[in-house]
C-alpha cells in the first residue's frame, strides 16, 4: 500500500480527480480510476471529466469504514 501524502481532510481540494482519490486511499492510480466507475461512488461528471466533491468523498469513506477517517 502506498502512503498518502494527505494528512488530513482539510488538506484536500474542493474536488478530487482519480489520481487524488488514489493518493488519499493509498492505492494505485488504476484502482482510483476503477473506483470512479463503481456504482454508488460519488462522482460528478463535468463534460468528459470525472471529479469527486470533497464532502461526498469524506462521507463515502466514513460510510465504508464504520466512520473512521
Amino acid at each position: 500500500m502506498k502512503l498518502s501524502e494527505y494528512k488530513s481532510y482539510d488538506d484536500l481540494p474542493l474536488f478530487l480527480n482519480a489520481e487524488m482519490v488514489a493518493k488519499v486511499l493509498g492505492v494505485s492510480p488504476s484502482s482510483g480510476y476503477e473506483l470512479l466507475h463503481e456504482d454508488g461512488f460519488p462522482v460528478l461528471r463535468v463534460g468528459n471529466r470525472m471529479v469527486v466533491p470533497k464532502d461526498a468523498f469524506i462521507r463515502w469513506v466514513e460510510s465504508h469504514t464504520g466512520g473512521g477517517g
